[in-house]
């Protein structure tokens, strides 16, 4: 690799908020690419704007995939890099990309030719399914850019080149959004909605070059010639996938465990469903620098891991712990202030309004708790026990939110829904830190080998 990481050396504390900041304009161009494109397409009219929230559940499921095969690639990698095993980290970073090339392109195929069939069972019919087909019919057959430039991008983080990271996921968001208007408008070439499609694919794929080209020169970890040795790559790919599938599933109960709460919240009639759906959007201003800082978390975690360093691990886990809890606490108390001024710029129903104040004024006391939770996972991933991650999610959704929620409907109160999802919250978050402090509390002295009984 060009240069060593600096996740193993320096003051941890500076290292986590330097990549923090680094990482802040990425974090954002994530949640941009849909806004952009939702942007657009608003202006083509209704139907159009129909037929993109149809997509957005499959897009976000298999996101989740992707996501969780880049966490599998990422956090070996990151073992390897802080062990000092360059030639075992470029053999993971290329037989895990061609693993993301033939995964991504075997669900876009198989999305494609069962393209109709999906979107009924969501509820399309009439003239949206038209629209949907001419959107999927791109993302499914290029959306192989997306997952491979995802996946690039971890990898650069993982190495500690997070600068660069974020600099290519917002040119990547610079692009879409002057190309959406180009290809969805008829002064361009009046694709419509298709249009959002092929923009998206566009940029992905420029940012996917770039991102190559960086592991390729800049960090050397593309060794095409180790796919030669099929023993190898197979070793490879069940280290990867070890990793990366209890990831998956952690992160699509999510998207099931949101859908399961709308239809808990749909019994509190339409006010409730609009007010709540307003306010969650909200939720992303107070994750914002927190998720950017959790982006270099888990791979800083595993450098230090495979480099023997746990005394490290355990100073991260301290300032990640207490920086989510305070900060998520300072944010807590400004939607509380703050709450009745900021819901009149979304909606003019005062039944809607109220609902939003209340949703405001209860659930982000537990976004501190929601963030270590999150935090916890990226701490059992990254110490080689990334069952401990799925574990941690299938109890904040599975055993607390759905049951505690399901009692608040029960009882029929939307103050007690949101007084649940505040109890599930800090629950799980409790739990998982009390977890990962016997987890790290039972590391050996550094140097030391861990030996997996």
């Amino acid at each position: 690799m060009r240069k060593k990481a600096n996740y193993l050396s320096g003051t941890i504390g500076k290292t986590m908020f330097k990549t923090a900041l680094a990482m802040l304009p990425g974090t954002i161009a994530v949640s941009g690419y849909n806004l952009a494109d939702t942007y657009f397409v608003a202006k083509l009219g209704t139907l159009p704007l129909a037929a993109m929230g149809f997509t957005f559940p499959v897009i976000m499921i298999l996101g989740c995939i992707f996501h969780g095969l880049g966490v599998g690639v990422m956090a070996t990698v990151a073992h390897a890099v802080g062990g000092a095993k360059s030639v075992k980290a470029a053999r993971l970073v290329t037989s895990g990309m061609l693993l993301i090339v033939i995964i991504s392109s075997l669900l876009g195929l198989l999305g494609f030719l069962t393209m109709d069939w999906t979107f009924r069972q969501l509820g399309a019919e009439g003239g949206v399914c038209k629209l949907i087909s001419d959107y999927m019919n791109i993302w499914y057959l290029g959306c192989v850019t997306g997952a491979v430039g995802m996946v690039g991008n971890s990898l650069l983080v993982a190495v500690g080149d997070s600068k660069l990271a974020g600099f290519f996921m917002m040119f990547g968001l610079i692009m879409n959004v002057l190309l959406d208007p180009l290809f969805i408008f008829d002064w361009g070439f009046g694709m419509g909605i298709a249009g959002a499609a092929l923009a998206t694919v566009i940029a992905q794929l420029c940012g996917l070059i770039l991102i190559l080209t960086a592991l390729n020169k800049r960090h050397r970890l593309l060794k095409f010639s180790t796919l030669a040795e099929k023993r190898l790559v197979r070793s490879a790919w069940k280290q990867i996938i070890r990793f990366a599938v209890p990831s998956m599933l952690g992160m699509i109960l999510m998207p099931v465990g949101n859908g399961v709460i709308t239809r808990i919240v749909a019994n509190f009639g339409d006010e409730a469903v609009a007010a709540t759906a307003a306010a969650g959007r909200l939720e992303v201003i107070a994750f914002m620098f927190p998720m950017s800082l959790g982006v270099g978390l888990m791979p800083m975690i595993a450098q230090n891991y495979g480099g023997k360093l746990y005394s490290r691990i355990i100073r991260c886990r301290k300032i990640a712990m207490n920086f989510a809890l305070y900060y998520e606490i300072f944010m807590a108390a400004v939607y509380f202030i703050a709450a009745p001024y900021i819901v009149k710029y979304f909606t003019q129903d005062p039944k809607v309004a109220e609902i939003m104040i209340v949703y405001l004024r209860i659930i982000p006391w537990g976004f501190g708790f929601m963030e270590i939770h999150r935090y916890c996972g990226f701490f059992f991933t990254g110490c080689n026990y990334p069952h401990g991650s799925a574990w941690l999610a299938a109890l904040r959704i599975v055993a607390l939110l759905i049951p505690l929620s399901l009692l608040a409907m029960a009882f029929g109160s939307l103050n007690g829904l949101f007084t649940a999802r505040l109890a599930a919250d800090m629950l799980a978050g409790g739990i998982g830190w009390i977890l990962v402090m016997r987890m790290t509390g039972k590391l050996p002295p550094d140097g030391e080998l861990i030996v997996r009984k």
